[in-house]
């Protein structure tokens, strides 16, 4: 976790600047206080969209993103924790994104976007050339998200097939577009 933090570029997006507070995209341990806090307040915001029928953990836990070829970012807006995201290995050059979670007092300022192409270029350092991930059909934001970044909808992998509610996607990084999955 050596890399320096990384402000992400909020200038091509159309939000009034009065409005727009930089993001400092930083690698961060998952298993720390505040990591664990908005991985918390994610998993109650899904569990509640899912009518509490779903534990919304994600299939997710902090060492998933201490292996290597993996990597857990904090985004910070206004000096406080506002953001994360992780990214954990699959398969030889695939990785998994998991854990994208933008507070709701901080949406609508393209820091989910900001994540994910943090997320992407860290995954091309470490090797990767097709990312995947798994949303749900009651997160209408995240699908909107990955699908204007250029996700394209895929089969449900596990330990999502048998789920009505999951929702999978992959992207190729080396821009070819013969994916298979």
């Amino acid at each position: 976790m050596d890399r320096p933090p990384r402000q992400s570029d909020t200038s091509e997006m159309d939000i009034s600047p009065d409005r727009i507070s930089p993001l400092l995209v930083e690698l961060a341990d998952p298993r720390s206080s505040e990591a664990a806090e908005l991985i918390r307040r994610l998993t109650d915001e899904l569990t509640a969209r899912y009518d509490f029928l779903d534990d919304g953990a994600g299939n997710f836990r902090a060492e998933d993103a201490l292996v290597a070829g993996a990597a857990f970012l904090i985004g910070r807006a206004e000096g406080q924790a506002a953001a994360c995201a992780a990214l954990r290995p699959m398969t030889p050059g695939v990785g998994e994104i998991k854990r994208v979670f933008v507070d709701p007092r901080h949406r609508g300022r393209g820091y989910g976007r900001a994540l994910l192409a943090e997320l992407e270029r860290i995954a091309r350092e470490l090797g990767y050339h097709t990312l995947r991930l798994e949303t749900g059909t009651r997160q209408p934001e995240s699908i909107r998200l990955y699908e204007s970044s250029g996700y394209r909808r895929i089969p449900n992998f596990e330990p999502y097939v048998e789920s009505h509610w999951s929702v999978c996607y992959e992207k190729t990084l080396d821009g070819r577009d013969d994916a298979t999955v």
